[in-house]
């Protein structure tokens, strides 16, 4: 990359944890310049089979990693960035870092993994909970239930349902799954922190992934009452996950003498809190004040915005004060598959000769509004927001002899569109604006499918000015952390980019749009809530036929009894 401008010039380093990757960011404090980055592949990438080494199989829906993935990209990524950057670790002065979330992991109370421990170390449950880890459905469900006839105050700021990939469904399926582990597990944390707690030596807890994935609202977690409720042996779960909070843009710490080691920079540097990659590139797109939402698109989607006063909104993945950015009540939601799905398309369903995402866009891209006659439901990967049930499955409607591939692409590509109108109409109705979307994210290539979120949402659509937001936006965090810009605020304002209204809605686009909508709409609420299961039914028949003992515990089982 290059580019020093300058010999008394101050950097700053962002590292972005991704589902199969991390990447380190090297950046000018005076303006955001992003001047070297390189990126570490894990080396076991997503365990979703079988454990490493010969280690058990995994039964259906589960996603695991391995924390020492995590340290190889410290040791790796950040000093190839410097190399790349040709910036003296001198010149560093802070270091900040986002996750991947919920992505969980139990350890030890001095911070060693579960799976590191040798006699531990077959255990599934000893290893990290990938965010799309989504085994614990059933204990999700058992979470809402006893959640609503307690009438808990909290459950109403998550839109009615906690997910399953959240921490409190992760943590009771490793109680009822594995009781030993559990009791082992002196702190079950979340892997932005517990990174953080690699790089200072420290234990910290940040708000947004406390308040958004740990369910701690109104300066509390839920109550030794109800967790009792869930599990007499659930009871001691918030021990596990308290600890010293600290709010986004705050020092957790410096560098100790172990990550100065494995990272080439000084001993000392600050070192921010921890956060996760959606909400960390808010900052970067320069998307704080309240309405300006934020859709940070890769292989799944997360959607931020901010908002002037707290609300409950159905489905939604949370409200928390300060999460996103201090003073103001941060709103959550996502899509569980985006980018995944048209990545399955292309690899197990596309035919030879047209197997490829820019042939498959360009072809998709010639024909008109609608003239695939088709609709398609985007739960590939389940329904975060606003259904809030992993058991769901995608679907297409209207094939024909004459449809072909390219009119199924481009129909993923519709879907994936109107979940995340979906998201914005509730938001909207329940009293927080959305005035235009910001769009970050390896999606943002595709000019297609950017056109597509502009006409269906009916919304003008900017691109964040950078490829590597969720970094960038570490780095503005860690620049705050180092004292160098007073508020993320301010940094945000000095190092972010965006491109303006990139993309405007077509009128004609617009209404075609709204009639194929109003099809999606009608097929998301019937096999969405509850008038038709089969989806739920097919799953649980999937998972008896490839784990018999399933089917003696699976309710979705019970109706084909």
């Amino acid at each position: 990359m290059g580019g020093r401008n300058g010999a008394d010039e101050r950097y700053v380093v962002g590292v972005d944890f991704g589902t199969l990757s991390g990447r380190a960011l090297v950046v000018r404090v005076r303006d955001g310049a992003e001047v070297g980055t390189a990126v570490r592949e894990y080396r076991h990438g997503v365990i979703e089979a079988a454990l490493p080494d010969g280690g058990p199989a995994l039964a259906p829906d589960w996603a695991l990693q391995d924390p020492e993935d995590y340290r190889d990209v410290l040791r790796h990524a950040v000093p190839a960035a410097l190399a790349d950057a040709g910036v003296a670790p001198s010149e560093v002065i802070g270091i900040g870092i986002d996750f991947t979330a919920c992505t969980v992991l139990p350890t030890l109370a001095d911070g060693t993994p579960l799976c590191e421990v040798p006699e531990l170390r077959q255990r599934p449950h000893a290893w990290v909970k990938l965010w799309k880890h989504h085994a614990a459905q059933p204990y999700a469900d058992r979470i809402n239930a006893v959640a609503h006839e307690r009438r808990e105050p909290w459950i109403g700021r998550y839109g009615g349902k906690i997910s399953a990939e959240w921490q409190f469904a992760k943590g009771l399926q490793i109680l009822a799954e594995d009781p030993e582990v559990y009791r082992r597990a002196e702190r079950f944390i979340e892997a932005a922190d517990w990174i953080v707690w690699q790089l200072c030596d420290v234990e910290t807890r940040n708000v947004c992934t406390a308040g958004y994935k740990g369910i701690r609202q109104d300066d509390r977690y839920p109550s030794a009452d109800y967790l009792t409720a869930l599990d007499p042996g659930f009871a001691d779960f918030v021990a596990k996950l308290d600890g010293p909070l600290l709010p986004l843009g705050a020092r957790a710490g410096t560098l100790g003498a172990r990550a100065a080691a494995w990272t080439g920079l000084p001993v000392g540097v600050a070192v921010a809190v921890g956060n996760v990659d959606a909400h960390v590139t808010a900052a970067s797109a320069q998307a704080l004040e309240p309405g300006r939402l934020v859709a940070i698109m890769g292989t799944s989607t997360c959607h931020v915005v901010n908002g002037a006063q707290p609300a409950e909104v159905p489905g939604m993945c949370g409200v928390v004060d300060g999460g996103i950015s201090p003073g103001a009540w941060g709103y959550e939601a996502g899509q569980s598959g985006v980018g995944d799905i048209f990545g399955w398309f292309v690899t197990h369903a596309a035919p030879a000769g047209v197997n490829g995402h820019e042939q498959l866009t360009a072809l998709a891209a010639a024909q008109p509004v609608g003239a695939h006659g088709l609709v398609a439901l985007d739960w590939w990967n389940g329904n975060r927001s606003l259904l809030v049930n992993h058991d769901l499955s995608g679907l297409v409607v209207g094939l024909t002899l004459a449809t072909r591939p390219q009119d199924i692409y481009r129909a993923l590509l519709e879907s994936t569109a109107f979940g995340t109108r979906m998201i914005i109409e509730a938001f909207v109705e329940a009293g927080v604006p959305v005035t235009d979307l910001v769009v970050a994210g390896g999606l943002t290539s595709n000019r297609l499918l950017m056109q597509i979120y502009a006409d269906v949402t009916n919304r003008p659509l900017g691109i964040i000015g950078s490829a590597q937001g969720p970094a960038l936006g570490s780095a503005i965090h860690a620049a705050v952390a180092a004292g160098a810009y007073p508020s993320i605020h301010e940094a945000s304002a000095a190092m972010g980019r965006v491109h303006e209204a990139a993309y405007r809605p077509d009128p004609a686009n617009v209404r075609a749009y709204d009639a194929l909508y109003a099809e999606y709409r009608a097929l998301h609420d019937h096999f969405g809530r509850g008038a038709n299961d089969v989806m739920l039914r097919l799953r649980a028949i999937r998972n008896a036929a490839v784990d018999p003992a399933a089917a003696q515990t699976d309710p979705a089982l019970e109706v084909l009894a």
